[in-house]
């Protein structure tokens, strides 16, 4: 059997690792219920902080993959979220390469949908990457997408917990203003919502700097190749340079997809060959669907951070690292 963290949580077999800890496949006790569990040292006062704020976190919406309980033992703190199994659609790229429009329409509309949830609590994730958006093993059916990992996810105002000449995040999905030290804002997550929609449809990451050098010097780029006009009227808004030009918000972006989808081409057999399946593998010798085949042993109490609160999340393992980006010149704030 595995290790009981807290007496409530029995750790089962490692998913993945997270960008502040390692993430795994867990057996709660007293929701019997497998979710997944980001494990970290107490060691890292300034990790443990963010840490602190992801798992305060409480954003209930079907796209959205917030914590939901936690606990502590004694040296180390976890949180849980909802076991999600399809994978990232890092994955699914590497499965699949380029994406059917159509199909990346709908995969935009959910992480939009999810995104106008987590602004509407005045929270900026500041993290929006293939590796950091989940899916529900749907099989061919329709996607069921899930935006997580909010461990360096801040409300507005909230107090920078680095250095005002730091910037914090992945790079390759930075906004052009997040680079000059602007304040968090809701732009900044939408420019890389762009940038994602970019890499499923085109297959490649894209050249975020290449991008904001064409707008400044020659204006909207065309197309890239495989881009639908449509579709990429609403990308192109998306990636402009100066936040002031782009969607206002998650919705207007989301209402302009849809409009998209209406000029595209009818679906045809590429859209219904992508297939979402299981990442996450067979339980170990000793686990089954209804949980551990022995008794567990007895151990301390497990704190939650709401009543009756459940479960964690599956963060695959091409999360990758978040950087902590030094800025040459001073800060400008917005």
């Amino acid at each position: 059997m595995g290790e009981i963290f807290a007496g409530r949580y029995e750790l089962v077999d490692p998913v993945g690792r997270g960008g502040v800890g390692a993430v795994w496949r867990a057996w709660d006790h007293r929701r019997r219920r497998y979710v997944a569990a980001k494990v970290l040292q107490q060691s890292d006062a300034h990790t443990l902080l963010r840490f602190v704020r992801e798992q305060a976190l409480r954003i209930d919406h079907p796209h959205v993959l917030a914590p939901a309980s936690w606990a502590a033992d004694d040296a180390k703190v976890l949180f849980t979220m909802d076991l999600v199994h399809g994978g990232s659609l890092a994955h699914l790229i590497g499965d699949y390469g380029p994406l059917p429009p159509r199909y990346v329409c709908t995969l935009l509309d959910q992480l939009l949908a999810g995104l106008t949830a987590v602004h509407d609590e005045g929270v900026v994730h500041r993290d929006i990457k293939p590796a950091n958006i989940l899916l529900e093993a749907t099989g061919t059916g329709r996607p069921h997408l899930r935006l997580s990992d909010f461990g360096i996810a801040m409300r507005k105002g909230e107090p920078r917990l680095t250095e005002t000449n730091y910037v914090v995040g992945t790079p390759g999905y930075f906004a052009p203003e997040q680079m000059l030290g602007a304040e968090p804002d809701f732009p900044a997550d939408l420019f890389a919502v762009g940038l994602v929609a970019l890499y499923l449809i085109t297959g490649t990451k894209p050249d975020a700097d290449a991008l904001v050098r064409h707008f400044t010097e020659h204006g909207v780029p065309h197309a890239p190749e495989g881009v639908p006009e449509p579709l990429w009227q609403v990308l192109a808004t998306l990636l402009h340079p100066d936040p002031e030009s782009r969607f206002r918000t998650a919705t207007g972006a989301r209402k302009a997809v849809l409009a998209a989808v209406e000029l595209l081409p009818e679906a045809g057999l590429d859209d219904e060959a992508v297939e979402v399946f299981d990442h996450i593998g067979p339980l170990p010798e000793g686990f089954g669907p209804d949980g551990p085949l022995a008794a567990p042993r007895d151990g301390g109490a497990a704190g939650s951070g709401a009543p009756g609160a459940t479960g964690a999340p599956l963060s695959p393992s091409d999360t990758g690292s978040l950087y902590l980006i030094h800025i040459s010149e001073p800060t400008r704030r917005s």
